[in-house]
Formats: structure tokens, C-alpha cells, sequence
């Protein structure tokens, strides 16, 4: 029997789901540090993954609930792909990764988490980030946690002039 030890997880298990759309609740909330939230625009805001596939693993997010890439207007598909060069320099800057994986899941079936909010994701790569761990294990090492990460990433994301 495999034991992973993740005590960080009991408080989202134990966090009381209110059923609301995350991407609309936690830029309302007033809290961005503690929402991992980067910058917020005038159509679009910057949310690190709190379930990353790599460290680094960003989402830039319409404020606006839409389900889908072709329901933004212009502004807010202009404002969301700027937002996304933005980040991608600043990973580039902070965490020099080899390159990155960049797009939206639209639809469950996409594998989408949160299909009735569209968000892109941005993901850093590094030669070599894939070892035997995932393959073998079924287990993924994050080498920063995310306060960590946040307080590397949010000073660069806070000299963003749109």
C-alpha cells in the first residue's frame, strides 16, 4: 500500500462547498493572496492553479462567467491574450522554464474542471519534468509550495501596465 502524506488537502475537504463558480466567488472576495490571485484587468485576472500540474501553473480567467472561448467580446479576448504574453514573460523571468504548454479545456469532456468558466491555462515546462514518479507511482513532486511561488510571481505581476 502506497501512503502519501498531503495534510494540506484536509482543509479543502473540509472547506464547506457553496456550490458558486470559483472563477466569479474568489475575485469578489477581496482576499488575493490568500486566492492565489496575481492581477486583475479590466475584463480578465491572473490565478495561479491550486491543483498545478507543474510549479509555476497559471490560469488567466474573463472576469465575466462564459463557458466558452467564442462567447468573449473583443476586449476581453484582447485583454486575456495579452495577460498571457504577460505571464509567460514573467514565468520566463522568475522560473527560466524550457518552454510551455498554453490553452483552454472547453467542455467536461476536454477535461475541463470548471467547464462553465473558461480560463487558459499556462503552464511551465522543463526538460526532464516528467520522471518516473508520475509514470511509475502515480505521484507528482512539486519542488515550491504555493506561498512560495506566489511571493516570487506577484511582485512582476504587479508592474503590468495594460
Amino acid at each position: 500500500m502506497k501512503q502519501i502524506w498531503a495534510p494540506w488537502r484536509m482543509e479543502y475537504i473540509n472547506k464547506k462547498k457553496s456550490g458558486e463558480c470559483i472563477f466569479c466567488s474568489l475575485p469578489k472576495a477581496g482576499d488575493d493572496k490568500n486566492n492565489f490571485i496575481l492581477f486583475t484587468g479590466s475584463y480578465c485576472f491572473i490565478i495561479m492553479n491550486i491543483f498545478p500540474y507543474n510549479t509555476g501553473h497559471l490560469m488567466v480567467v474573463p472576469c465575466r462567467h462564459c463557458a466558452c472561448i467564442t462567447d468573449l467580446d473583443t476586449d476581453e479576448s484582447m485583454e486575456l491574450t495579452e495577460l498571457t504574453k504577460k505571464s509567460i514573460q514573467i514565468l520566463r523571468t522568475v522560473n527560466t522554464p524550457d518552454g510551455f504548454n498554453v490553452g483552454f479545456n472547453l467542455g467536461k469532456s476536454a477535461g475541463a474542471g470548471y467547464d462553465e468558466h473558461i480560463h487558459n491555462h499556462i503552464v511551465p515546462r522543463w526538460i526532464g519534468d516528467t520522471n518516473f514518479m508520475p509514470v511509475l507511482a502515480d505521484i507528482k513532486i512539486h519542488p515550491e509550495n504555493l506561498q512560495q511561488s506566489y511571493q516570487k510571481l506577484v511582485p512582476h505581476f504587479k508592474k503590468i501596465l495594460l
